[in-house]
């Protein structure tokens, strides 16, 4: 069964050139594609300077995707916060935060999701979704991924367990794959596609991986024009293909 999935670091809504807060520019981007599950990152929740909205809530009403999980990271001045959300076309059984922080570094997480995917031919297969967002600096990124790498459950599944991770690795070398996910079993492609700035991207900070039962087909970058003003990162789409057995 083949599935789209999109990893997206959504600038709060937040235009990356004019600066202009507008949740329907996100949410056009994203529909555009159709997918099945979108991972987001810095996603406010009640902050000021996005009208108080629950974003979360706010984009997936907007997709019509039923599912979604949400858990905040950072604290901000005046009230509210920002974090990583998933939104799903498929039930969310299960959700955790993985707390990836560095002291004194800024709060960082992942969110895990478990997703129970029903395939055309009646069997429902588990799916982990990891959304992640990392640290600026190279020691505290190769930190994050040591941690995220030892936590539960995913020290502890089966390597035939399908997994999707994705997310804001703020991976300025495009290294990150090739040098700390491959040894973990995790599989990319051989190219990055870059995303940031949004503008004129030049830099491979986000990605898609994928472990297990799951084949990567496919990863590019929007190349739609209302992508490059509605953040200041282009969202990347990932087709991939869940098999039937683990």
């Amino acid at each position: 069964m083949r599935l789209r999935i999109i990893t997206y670091n959504i600038h709060k809504c937040i235009g990356g050139l004019d600066r202009r807060y507008d949740p329907s520019r996100i949410v056009a981007t994203v529909a555009h594609y159709r997918p099945d599950i979108v991972l987001l990152q810095e996603v406010d929740f009640l902050v000021a300077r996005s009208n108080h909205d629950r974003q979360c809530d706010l984009l997936a009403d907007g997709l019509g995707l039923r599912h979604r999980v949400y858990f905040g990271n950072v604290q901000v001045r005046g009230g509210g916060e920002y974090g990583n959300a998933i939104l799903s076309r498929f039930p969310i059984v299960d959700a955790r935060n993985i707390d990836l922080t560095v002291a004194p570094k800024k709060r960082r997480g992942a969110l895990h999701a478990k997703v129970r995917v029903r395939l055309p031919s009646g069997h429902v297969r588990t799916l982990h979704i990891y959304d992640l967002h990392l640290g600026l600096s190279g020691i505290e990124r190769k930190i994050q991924i040591r941690r995220f790498l030892d936590s539960h459950p995913f020290a502890t599944l089966d390597a035939r367990a399908p997994i999707i991770l994705g997310g804001d690795f703020n991976d300025v070398w495009g290294t990150l794959g090739r040098k700390l996910f491959a040894p973990a079993g995790f599989r990319g492609t051989a190219t990055v596609a870059a995303t940031f700035p949004a503008y004129a991207p030049m830099r491979a900070l986000d990605a898609v991986y994928v472990r297990g039962g799951i084949r990567l087909l496919n990863v590019e970058r929007s190349a739609l024009k209302l992508a490059r003003s509605a953040s200041d990162h282009l969202p990347l789409i990932a087709e991939v293909e869940l098999r039937r057995d683990p």
